[in-house]
């Protein structure tokens, strides 16, 4: 939908309507109906409604006309399935309206900060209404450069569902976190060896990968692949996400589903049968599998979550049987995936290479924040993981994952970095950092950085103006810790407080 409106003297504009089907694959054939333009090719039909007159020009919709002052001019795109008739006309201008005041009405529930509210209607924005489902826009641009292709991103992961069910609830919107919570254990529910890393937005789990070859990707990136290899791959660390979200649920006073803690046992049998075992990690590299420490630490979670379900919520479990096994992967990650020598813990065991996933350790409550180990990774990542200012996954080019070297700073990782240095009583350095990545919002949300890096080993720093549920969900759970609303952040390794930052 578009609206042309002219606010000053008269406007000579040009419109250009190029439709192609199945991903640019497929010419629809076109033909005027009632004044309104139809385009249909096999099960999809576009019709395209203005006042405006268009003609063909080489398979191309164009129009020429004029736009004069305090005169609005609209284009109503609709699609529909072919087979059926014509959906109704829409009104452009009632529409705009009636979806202005509902998001205001609906900004209006929140609790939280006027920046951080911005992240809160970014999440919900990329939320499918039917099911609840998020599928996640990412910094495709970045990612296509490193990767010399375009991967498809248009899935749910669970880690982002769990995340953004925090990041509701911080914002106190219940309903929503509720909503999510139940598309949440619909997508998991069945076989636990069965679980995935991401569904489609109604939960579908066949996502096979296939390539485009005929359809050219950002910059010329090829291939072009729709659905998502990854979904296959085995990440240890969703068991942990999806136990921490739904007992942050229950502690928030969300109405309990009736089967949902029987799946979470099942899931918790899973984890005990697989958590030895390595796995792809947190960011899907597509080399071999490793011990990751984030996903052990998460593995770590799941157990500890068991237990507090129990203890706090007087739910029933072997709970004994779960304490021992949290105490020993805790036992195994502080033996294998640490560096004494440089005091810090490292991306897998016996690996050198860091990671900023190793930030979250002290968020999720696995030491606290003063232990002399948090602090040294805290350190290492500032020193070997940063650059301009920003925190990137981990070092591409030591780490192997099946990819050239070379990629852009990943914002959720600095916000990550934020929280780490409140919780080790680095406050001012927290406040500094904090303030650069709100620098970076513009009016949608925040914006994705990213330094590639040129073939030739030359550089080119890059800003792009488009929302990322990584960054916004990572904004939001900071909330109770960097906004002054004297509560402290909610999890088991301690309390931080913290004055709001003055921001320019």
């Amino acid at each position: 939908m578009r609206l042309v409106e002219g606010l000053s003297g008269s406007v000579e504009m040009a419109m250009q309507l190029v439709l192609r089907f199945d991903y640019g694959h497929i010419v629809p054939w076109v033909k005027r109906h009632g004044g309104v333009l139809v385009a249909i090719a096999g099960p999809d039909a576009v019709y395209l409604d203005t006042p405006v007159r268009t003609r063909g020009e080489r398979m191309t919709t164009v129009a020429d006309f004029t736009v004069a002052e305090r005169e609005s001019v609209p284009f109503v795109l609709t699609w529909h399935p072919s087979h059926l008739p014509r959906p109704r006309p829409v009104d452009a201008r009632a529409a705009l309206d009636d979806t202005d005041a509902w998001w205001r009405s609906w900004s209006l529930r929140s609790t939280a900060p006027p920046e951080v509210q911005r992240s809160l209607i970014t999440l919900k924005a990329l939320t499918y209404a039917p099911t609840g489902g998020l599928s996640p826009p990412d910094d495709v641009a970045a990612r296509a450069a490193r990767r010399r292709a375009q991967l498809d991103y248009r899935f749910c992961w669970l880690r982002d569902a769990t995340l953004t069910l925090l990041a509701l609830l911080s914002g106190g919107y219940v309903e929503e976190a509720a909503a999510w919570r139940d598309w949440l254990l619909r997508a998991i529910a069945g076989r636990p060896h069965d679980l995935q890393i991401m569904y489609g937005p109604a939960g579908e789990r066949r996502l096979t990968e296939l390539e485009l070859d005929w359809l050219p990707g950002y910059e010329g990136s090829r291939p072009v692949r729709v659905g998502n290899a990854a979904s296959a791959q085995f990440q240890l660390d969703v068991y942990g996400e999806v136990m921490d979200a739904l007992l942050k649920a229950r502690d928030a006073g969300m109405e309990p589903d009736t089967h949902g803690w029987a799946i979470q046992r099942a899931l918790l049998v899973e984890v005990e049968r697989v958590w030895r075992e390595p796995d792809e990690g947190i960011w899907e590299v597509r080399g071999p599998r490793r011990h990751f420490v984030h996903s052990k630490v998460m593995a770590w979670v799941a157990f500890d979550r068991a237990v507090q379900h129990v203890e706090r919520h007087g739910l029933e479990g072997p709970v004994d049987t779960w304490r021992e096994l949290r105490d020993e992967v805790h036992a195994d990650v502080c033996r294998r995936g640490f560096d004494r020598e440089r005091n810090t813990f490292t991306q897998s065991y016996g690996a050198r290479a860091l990671d900023a996933a190793l930030l979250l350790i002290p968020t999720v409550g696995f030491l606290p924040g003063d232990d002399p180990r948090v602090i040294g990774t805290v350190e290492a990542v500032q020193r070997e993981l940063m650059d301009d200012g920003f925190v990137l996954r981990y070092p591409t080019d030591e780490a192997d994952d099946g990819l050239p070297p070379g990629e852009g700073a990943f914002l959720p990782c600095s916000f990550w970095l934020v929280d780490a240095l409140c919780l080790i009583g680095r406050r001012a350095q927290a406040d500094e950092l904090f303030a650069r990545l709100v620098a970076l919002a513009n009016d949608v949300v925040f914006c994705l950085r990213s330094t590639i890096r040129a073939p030739d080993g030359s550089s080119a720093t890059s800003r792009r103006r488009s929302p990322t549920s990584g960054s916004s969900t990572a904004c939001s759970r900071l909330k109770p810790t960097r906004w002054g609303t004297h509560r402290p952040i909610a999890h088991p390794g301690g309390e931080t407080w913290l004055t709001r930052p003055r921001v320019s």
